[in-house]
């Protein structure tokens, strides 16, 4: 067997021929590690082990039912719940609530009468005896192991009393004899995942890995962590707040564009039945510059408060600040209105936010950002109750946002009104006539 010398990033996994100072795929700098490979002098001839190709049809369906979570909101996302010899990745910042959800669920599973072992890396027993004992778990029937060896969560899996669901907080702390490195690099990480979810799909096992998170806010590890598991999902929130929102990044279970709201409470994380106006809070109607925008995200209806502020500036450059939502589409908004609707606004500092720490990605947003703007540009308060949603085109016309029927519906329901949209305002122009007519 021949060898030859390579050179691994130890962030990204990738290889080169010799060293160099920055790594040609991520770009990290130092990060090329020389290491020693085998290689095969040829291709060998292999035999299938699995026998000869089997048509689709006459392969057995899956007859395994998934179990309840315990909060049927999370059920309602993940699919149907866990899934026997699903692999689930949980991805978010420290100190945001996933050790503490994760074991509220492993209690949960265990007091169900399911065989729930919670391994832990991170933690002593005495210190995940401590949370438990704070949030009222000690009586559950949970099963708990504090070890930073892979190969024993692996027995665990393999063994003769094969749990039905096995957490591993996290990941980034367990290391494999099979691989070199540290705990955490990506040799381990790729080498940990791959012998643990193998091990849960061949015992139909429910596997939930915990992973670490960069400084960009990326589940850390290599990308094809996220590829091996069959959910993704991440907590987020700020620390300081009460509210966290789960994510789902991936699902090959059920819907991949949905969230769960979470609080966290003295008794752990609770969901929000109905957070359509979690995030509005207290306002007051007479005041300028804020608008109710009824904004989407997945498929769930949030009414959201968008604040602006338009001061004189004193620069020869105007700031242009934008908190939960992109500040260059706050730029792009603020263009189409000096264009369409004649508005000198390169005399004024715009500040502009959405409310209770949401951050919206919905272009539906656009049309509350336009009416808070234009509120406190002319210092008068907008229609008590209204509500605002759609698209802006760099034409200054008004587009309909996707799921219009579902936004009108939350509206209703919620008693807001007058409403504007697309299907009210056609244009700025119309928009600007009905807030605060004729010029």
């Amino acid at each position: 067997m021949k060898t030859k010398d390579v050179f691994v990033c130890s962030n990204c996994g990738a290889q080169a021929l010799k060293w160099q100072g920055q790594c040609p795929r991520c770009g990290e700098w130092n990060t090329l590690e020389q290491k020693v490979v085998s290689r095969s002098p040829g291709r060998l001839k292999v035999r299938l082990a699995s026998g000869s190709p089997v048509d689709l049809k006459d392969i057995p369906g899956e007859n395994a039912a998934a179990r309840t979570t315990g909060f049927q909101a999370l059920d309602n996302v993940l699919g149907k719940g866990f899934v026997p010899g699903g692999a689930v990745l949980l991805g978010g910042e420290p100190g945001i609530g996933k050790s503490t959800l994760l074991l509220q669920l492993a209690a949960m599973q265990a007091a169900m009468g399911c065989r729930s072992i919670y391994f832990s890396g991170e933690e002593s027993l005495a210190q995940i005896r401590g949370r438990a004992d704070r949030l009222g778990l000690l009586d559950s029937g949970l099963l708990v192991v504090a070890s930073t060896n892979a190969e024993e969560a692996v027995s665990l899996i393999e063994g003769d009393q094969k749990p039905d669901l096995i957490i591993i907080d996290s990941v980034q702390t367990l290391s494999s004899p099979r691989a070199e490195g540290i705990p955490g690099s990506v040799s381990q990480v790729r080498a940990v995942s791959s012998d643990l979810v193998e091990a849960a799909k061949k015992s139909s096992t429910t596997l939930i890995l915990v992973g670490h998170v960069t400084k960009d806010g990326q589940i850390a590890g290599p990308k094809l962590l996220e590829h091996m598991v069959d959910t993704v999902l991440y907590l987020e929130g700020d620390r300081r707040h009460m509210t966290r929102i789960m994510r789902v990044l991936k699902n090959r279970f059920g819907p991949s564009d949905e969230l769960v709201v979470f609080t966290m409470r003295e008794a752990g994380m609770e969901i929000v039945e109905d957070p359509s106006t979690l995030f509005l809070g207290d306002r007051d109607d007479s005041l300028s510059g804020a608008a109710v925008v009824m904004a989407m995200d997945g498929h769930k209806p949030f009414a959201v408060e968008v604040q602006a502020l338009a001061g004189k500036t004193v620069l020869s450059i105007p700031r242009r600040t934008a908190l939960g939502f992109d500040t260059n589409r706050l730029n792009l908004l603020l263009a189409v209105l000096e264009k369409r609707l004649s508005l000198n606004l390169g005399q004024f500092d715009i500040y502009a936010k959405t409310g209770g720490g949401m951050t919206m990605p919905d272009p539906g947003l656009d049309l509350g950002v336009v009416a808070s703007v234009l509120s406190s540009f002319y210092d008068l308060p907008l229609p008590a109750g209204a509500v605002f949603w759609g698209e802006v085109d760099l034409n200054g016309l008004i587009r309909p946002a996707t799921g219009y029927e579902t936004r009108l519906k939350q509206a209703k329901r919620l008693g807001y009104g007058p409403l504007f949209h697309s299907e009210t305002c056609k244009t700025l122009a119309d928009l600007q006539q009905k807030l605060f007519g004729p010029e």
